[in-house]
C-alpha cells in the first residue's frame, strides 16, 4: 500500500498510547541548561507530547530521561517538533535498540486493542487478516515478532512514499533532458531547483516522520540508488557520492568547491552548477577567505609565530600569504592524514616561495586529544586552527581535543575553530541527494556547550559569522 502525501497528516504511522509518565527534560547547552519534569500527554515508537509547555523552540534538542513501570530507565536525545500551549511535540533522536524495546514493552502493557485503530482511528469492522482494512497497518499486537514485522512494514511504507517522489522527480528531469538545449540558463536552474526543493520536502517528512537511524540510512541509500540515472550526469554530484579519496570532505572536493567550476558536460554541467552555488557551497568559499584573512592578521601582529594547521588539506588559505609568512619569520606546521593531500598541499605552496617556512607531516588528528603526546609530537604554539574537521567529530570527544589544543597554546596564543551551523543551511540535499552526512547537524548552542565543556572561560571566546550565516568561527583566547 502506498502513502500518498496526504495520508502522512491523516493516519500516524507511529504506534501510540495516551500514557501520563514522569519525565525529566534537560534544556539547553553551555553550562547554562534548565533542568525540569514535566508529563507525557503520549508516548510512541518513535516520539513524545509532553505538557506542560515550557520555554523552548522549535528544532531544539533536548535530553529526556524517563522510568517506565519498573520496566527500566532510559535516556534519550530528541528534537522538539511544534510548540503549543497546551504541549510540545517531540521527535527522538539516536533511539538505541535497547530504549526502543524498553518503550515498546511498556505499549505492549498499555495499548487496548478495541474496535477503533490506534494509526488512523477509524473504526475497525474486520482485521481478521491482522491489519486495519482502512490504512493497511498491522494490528496483531501480540504477535510475537510484532516489533520486527512493524519496522519492515514502515520500511516498505516509507520507500513506497519515496518512491512517489522519485518517480516525479525522475519524470520532470527527464522532461529537462530533452528541453534544456532550448532554454536560458535561468530558466533550467530554476527547474532544476524546483524539481530537487519539492523532492527534499517529502524527504523531510519522512526525517520528521522516523526516528530509527538505521531506517532512515536504508532510505537513503535507497534515494540515492533510484536517482542514480539524473546524479550521474555531474561530477560534482557523483564525487559526493561515491567519495573516490576514501573519506568525506576530501581536499579535491573542497577544491572543486572552491574553484566553483562546472565539470561536466550537457544537462549535468547544470547539476554541477546547482550544487556548486548552493548556501553551503558558498559558505565553504566564505570559510576560507575569512580564514585567510583571519591568518594574516595573525602574521602581521607576531614575530616568529608557532602556526599548527590541523586537517590541513590543500591548505588553500595559504596560498596568498607568502609575504607575511616570510616576513613574520612564522614556522607553519600542516599535518593531515591524507598523504595525497599532503603532497598536493606542498606542490601548490613550493610555487608560492612560502614552503621553507612550511612542515608537512602525515599525522591523525584525533591522536590530538592527549596533551603529552601534543607536546612531543608538535610542541607549544602560538596559532592553532582547523576549519572542517570539527564538524565530524563527536561531542564528548570534540571536548576533549578542545582542550588540549587550548592547553598547546602559549600564552596570548589563539585556537581558531570554524563549525557548519545547522540552522542555516538545508541539510536534506546532503543526506538523500549526495552521501554527505558525516559532519554533524549542530547549532551555536551546541559549539558553545562544547567550548564551555572544555574548560575554556567564556570571557576567552568571540565569535564572527560569515554572510551566508552558516559558518561560525570561534576565535579562543589563552591568556
Amino acid at each position: 500500500m502506498k502513502i500518498h502525501y496526504q495520508e502522512v497528516g491523516m493516519a500516524r504511522l507511529d504506534l501510540r498510547c495516551k500514557a501520563e509518565i514522569p519525565v525529566r527534560v534537560q534544556v539547553g547547552n553551555g553550562g547554562r541548561g534548565v533542568d525540569l519534569e514535566v508529563r507525557t500527554r503520549d508516548i510512541g515508537l518513535n516520539g513524545i507530547c509532553l505538557y506542560p509547555a515550557f520555554n523552548a523552540k522549535e528544532n531544539q534538542k533536548i535530553r529526556l530521561r524517563a522510568s517506565f513501570d519498573g520496566l527500566g530507565e532510559c535516556e534519550i536525545e530528541g528534537k522538539i517538533l511544534r510548540v503549543a500551549d497546551d504541549g510540545i511535540a517531540v521527535k527522538f533522536l539516536n533511539h538505541s535498540r535497547d530504549s526502543k524495546w524498553l518503550i515498546w514493552n511498556y505499549l505492549k502493557r498499555h495499548i487496548h486493542s478495541g474496535k477503533e485503530c490506534l494509526y488512523c482511528h477509524n473504526i475497525i469492522t474486520n482485521g481478521e487478516d491482522g491489519r486495519c482494512e482502512h490504512c493497511g497497518m498491522i494490528i496483531n499486537f501480540d504477535e510475537e515478532d510484532f516489533l520486527l514485522t512493524y519496522e519492515e512494514e514502515l520500511l516498505s511504507r516509507w520507500k513506497a512514499f519515496l518512491d512517489e517522489a522519485i518517480e516525479v522527480f525522475l519524470a520532470r528531469m527527464e522532461a529537462l533532458k530533452e528541453e534544456y538545449t532550448t532554454l536560458e540558463p535561468e530558466i533550467i536552474l530554476k527547474r532544476i531547483d524546483s524539481s530537487i526543493t519539492d523532492f527534499l520536502e517529502k524527504a523531510e517528512i519522512v526525517e520528521t516522520n522516523v526516528s530509527d537511524k538505521s531506517l532512515l540510512k536504508n532510505l537513503r541509500y535507497h534515494v540515492l540508488r533510484k536517482t542514480e540515472p539524473v546524479f550521474s550526469q555531474s561530477y560534482c554530484f557523483t564525487r559526493a557520492r561515491t567519495w573516490p579519496q576514501g573519506q568525506q570532505g576530501d581536499y579535491k572536493t573542497l577544491e572543486c568547491a572552491y574553484r566553483k567550476m562546472p565539470l561536466s558536460e550537457g544537462l549535468g554541467y547544470y547539476l554541477d552548477y546547482y550544487i556548486l552555488h548552493c548556501r553551503l557551497g558558498e559558505a565553504i568559499r566564505n570559510r576560507i577567505k575569512i580564514l585567510s584573512n583571519l591568518l594574516e592578521n595573525e602574521l602581521l601582529q607576531r614575530q616568529n609565530p608557532r602556526i599548527l594547521n590541523i586537517a590541513c588539506g590543500s591548505c588553500r588559505e595559504l596560498y596568498n600569504l607568502t609575504p607575511q609568512i616570510l616576513s613574520s619569520g612564522a614556522r607553519i606546521t600542516c599535518i593531515d592524514s591524507d598523504e595525497d593531500a599532503l603532497s598536493y598541499a606542498f606542490s601548490r605552496l613550493e610555487l608560492t616561495g612560502s614552503i621553507k617556512r612550511v612542515t608537512f607531516k602525515k599525522y591523525n588528528a584525533l591522536r590530538m586529544f592527549d596533551h603529552e603526546l601534543n607536546l612531543i609530537h608538535v610542541g607549544m604554539q602560538d596559532v592553532i586552527y582547523s576549519v572542517g574537521l570539527f564538524d565530524y567529530l563527536e561531542t564528548d570527544f570534540l571536548i576533549k581535543l578542545f582542550n588540549a589544543l587550548y592547553r598547546l597554546l602559549n600564552p596570548g596564543g589563539r585556537l581558531i575553530a570554524a563549525f557548519k551551523d545547522a540552522s542555516r543551511y538545508r541539510h536534506t540535499m546532503f543526506h538523500w541527494l549526495v552521501d554527505w552526512d558525516g559532519f554533524k547537524q549542530r547549532t551555536e548552542e551546541d559549539f558553545r556547550y562544547i567550548i564551555h565543556e572544555s574548560g575554556i572561560p567564556d570571557d576567552r571566546v568571540s565569535m564572527l559569522r560569515d554572510s551566508t550565516g552558516a559558518i561560525i568561527f570561534y576565535l579562543i583566547d589563552r591568556e
